[in-house]
């Protein structure tokens, strides 16, 4: 009788599981008899050895059908079906990895144990993942804005920046603006690409019937860097500019002074404009009119002291000196002159008709070239779809001749679902449910938006033309070609930026009076370069935490108290052993994430720790309970002069401290370093107490325990930055059968203190990289 109860319930919860996960997909029936075909074949399936007696003693006290403790019962959970609880399984090894399980105060088996017990979980569960192969399934992904922007700057040699800014951008989800689920489609969406599209077309060609229209710049879509030399306090934008022309440049000085007033020391600053590195002599440096060619040229604005405040008190703790430059705006074209000489427009006109009958054949030419780029996939010069793009070359040459036309029908190329989604097409005749690898044109495209967040190269859609590109040696010369090329940066920009907080320093506004724009962008550029490095030096990512050197400049290095450093450009500057600045939690762009307006976080700092190196979720509150910790009262006669004290008033509640138990040690461990990332030994005239135990009862007192701490567990860390990376590469959350890859790509590239390459091939030839499942047809409930 059991085993038939025991069978049975193994059914239901493999029908129960599949057509929960998979309804979209496959009929009921599929499932039915796949289910009992698993229950045949699980009979056979040889498990990996596992310890459940760990389980037994250390979890079923408190995860049983009684207790329920996180809604898991380990008492009713089949240990010879564990796909079938998939998800609470996975939990389980993020947990005991992480150190997060068992909970403190509850007995512990040795970290040996535990780690024997995860790797043969995760290996039983890949066995049982593998009877029933599930790559996932991305849909339809739009591109995102920034796909969209540096797509038209690969296709048309063309900087659209000033011009997207009119498409919504999308917020993370799952840590990346790339997520499917984010990019739906409106009304609203769809009107702005098509106002975007038609507005680059025209600036790209160079139409010279072009109206004056604003373009504006602030810290958000600037830089400190490249000023010219003595000056401070400025922001330097390359913007193109469609044409010759003359055009309006406004510069906007915010206020210094006294708490951010207008007043200036008696005018003892100057606006210092350069345009392409040249400084220009202007008789109103705020407000111009310059001609200028067309083209990307750089425009750097900053100010240039001629003598300094004195006497002014500390009493005036938001004292700015001589304000700064805040913003760029331009206004043009004016007094039009010609369509100029411009990258774009040597991208768009392969050929130019000298007469009317060659115009043509020309506009074919050119259109079907830039169809096969755009829509990532050879088209035909005689194709319907170059047909009807030359059929709105000819409404536009109608109208005003050839480039026109050439301007029509771009607009109508850049609205086009085969250029705005990355569109896969499903092979013929393909069995629903049936599991099929992507075309090498549309493995190209995965590659290029992976890598580069862009269209593919012309190199890249050759190499696919051939039918090579999914060679195993092949791909990897392709990947290992694209790391080195520029556009690579855009996974320290996109994927690094996201993962690591980068995108959000520009809305950081510490209530600390070092904390400026330069400064802002020193703690960027450190991280990003530091990433970098790690990519393009091939190094395994573990150095993330524990480089040898970082990035300063002179300001950075004065804020860190590191000597030496002179100059505003950032030098690599090694690090001793000890040094607390090693790595990623010795950034400021980190620390200064993770703070609050008015103060450090220890809870925010431990939470993303946690979650976005440790790779183990972070309960979020349960409702009702305070998170304001200044509302903390104490006992009489306790003293609270630190914010450690604060947390230890708000852990002293039950149902706080098993969530802040996990992240308050960690969090505390960084003490050291106030809301900007400054050193410090006092909080509020008191001494720091940075020593703490992490959950699984490791001691640690400050960074650099910490950091060797978080080194004893680099597999759980590099399993979660494998966790991120296929998730970005794929442009979706993962599922618990994706997790079999990461474990692949893991145990594969530990090998080599998991360098950075590796884990790239290794997602790139990964089944959820390079598989998808065909579609079913709808269905009703009962199947038909």
């Amino acid at each position: 009788m059991k085993t038939s109860i025991a069978i049975e319930r193994r059914y239901y919860l493999s029908f129960t599981t599949h057509y929960k996960n998979h309804s979209d997909r496959r009929p009921i029936r599929y499932w039915c008899l796949l289910a009992i075909a698993g229950l045949l074949t699980n009979a056979a399936l040889a498990q990996p050895d596992i310890n459940w007696s760990l389980v037994d003693e250390y979890c079923t006290e408190c995860h049983n059908l009684n207790d329920f403790a996180g809604n898991t019962a380990f008492d009713l959970m089949p240990r010879d079906f564990l796909a079938g609880d998939a998800d609470t399984w996975e939990l389980v090894i993020r947990k005991v990895r992480t150190g997060m399980m068992p909970p403190a105060g509850k007995p512990r088996p040795p970290r040996t144990e535990l780690d024997t017990f995860t790797h043969g979980l995760g290996t039983a569960l890949d066995a049982e993942y593998s009877l029933d192969p599930d790559p996932g399934s991305e849909g339809l992904a739009r591109l995102n804005r920034q796909e969209y922007q540096n797509a038209i700057r690969d296709l048309l040699q063309f900087d659209a920046v000033h011009i997207i800014e009119a498409i919504p951008a999308e917020s993370a989800g799952e840590g990346f603006d790339n997520n499917i689920d984010l990019l739906s489609v409106s009304p609203t969406l769809i009107d702005a690409y098509a106002s975007v599209a038609m507005r680059i077309s025209r600036e790209a060609v160079g139409d010279l019937s072009l109206i004056p229209s604003e373009a504006a710049f602030d810290a958000s879509t600037g830089t400190t860097e490249g000023l010219p030399l003595g000056t401070r306090d400025g922001l330097a934008v390359t913007h193109n500019f469609p044409l010759d022309a003359r055009y309006q440049f406004d510069i906007g000085v915010a206020g210094g002074g006294f708490f951010g007033g207008n007043a200036f020391c008696n005018e003892n600053y100057a606006v210092v404009v350069s345009i392409d590195g040249e400084l220009l002599e202007l008789e109103d440096s705020q407000s111009f009119q310059l001609p200028i060619s067309a083209g990307a040229h750089t425009i750097a604005v900053a100010l240039q002291d001629v003598e300094r405040c004195i006497g002014v008190d500390d009493y005036f703790d938001n004292y700015n000196i001589l304000g700064s430059i805040n913003s760029i705006r331009i206004n043009g074209p004016f007094d039009i002159s010609g369509a100029g000489d411009t990258p774009s427009r040597r991208a768009i006109f392969s050929c130019y008709p000298r007469t009317e009958t060659e115009a043509s054949a020309c506009a074919r030419e050119i259109l079907t070239r830039l169809a096969t780029r755009a829509w990532r996939r050879p088209v035909a010069s005689d194709s319907d779809e170059v047909n009807e793009l030359l059929a709105f070359y000819g409404k536009g040459e109608a109208l005003d001749g050839f480039e026109m036309g050439i301007q029509y029908a771009i607009a109508r190329l850049l609205m086009d679902p085969r250029f705005l989604y990355q569109v896969e097409d499903e092979p013929a005749n393909m069995a629903p449910g049936s599991i099929y690898a992507i075309n090498d044109f549309e493995l190209a495209s995965r590659l290029s938006f992976f890598l580069w967040s862009s269209i593919p190269d012309a190199e890249l859609l050759e190499v696919a033309g051939t039918g090579r590109l999914h060679e195993s040696d092949v791909l990897e010369s392709q990947v290992r070609r694209m790391l080195r090329d520029d556009k690579a940066q855009a996974l320290v920009r996109n994927f690094a930026g996201q993962w690591l907080m980068l995108r959000e320093l520009v809305n950081a506004e510490p209530d600390d009076r070092a904390f400026n724009a330069q400064l802002r962008d020193a703690f960027k550029q450190e991280t990003e370069l530091l990433f970098l490095d790690i990519m393009r030096q091939d190094r395994g990512i573990l150095d993330l935490l524990d480089s040898d050197y970082t990035w300063l400049n002179s300001q950075l290095a004065a804020h860190y108290g590191i000597s030496g450093v002179r100059g505003e450009y950032m030098r690599r500057v090694p690090l001793p052993a000890d040094s607390p600045r090693r790595g990623l939690l010795g950034h400021g762009s980190i620390l200064t994430a993770t703070s609050v307006a008015n103060r450090t976080s220890p809870v925010v700092r431990g939470a993303w720790i946690v979650e976005d190196l440790m790779g183990a979720p972070v309960p979020t509150p349960p409702p009702g309970v305070e998170t304001d910790l200044t509302k903390e009262s104490a006992e009489p006669g306790v003293e609270v002069n630190t914010l450690r004290d604060r947390l230890e008033l708000h852990r002293a509640n039950p149902t706080c401290a098993s969530c802040h138990q996990i992240m308050d040690p960690i969090g505390l461990a960084l003490e050291n370093f106030d809301l900007v990332g400054r050193w410090r030994t006092q909080e509020n005239g008191f001494d720091l107490d940075t020593q703490t135990n992490l959950i699984d009862g490791t001691a640690i007192d400050g960074p650099v325990s910490l950091r060797n701490a978080l080194l004893e567990r680099g597999d759980a860390v590099a399993s979660s930055f494998i966790e991120k990376m296929l998730s970005y590469a794929l442009g979706r959350h993962l599922h618990a059968h994706d997790m079999a890859a990461v474990r692949q790509i893991a145990g594969k590239s530990a090998e080599n203190n998991y360098r950075f390459s590796d884990i790239v091939l290794g997602i790139v030839e990964s089944d959820p990289f390079r598989l998808k499942i065909a579609e079913a047809p709808a269905t009703d409930v009962a199947g038909r």
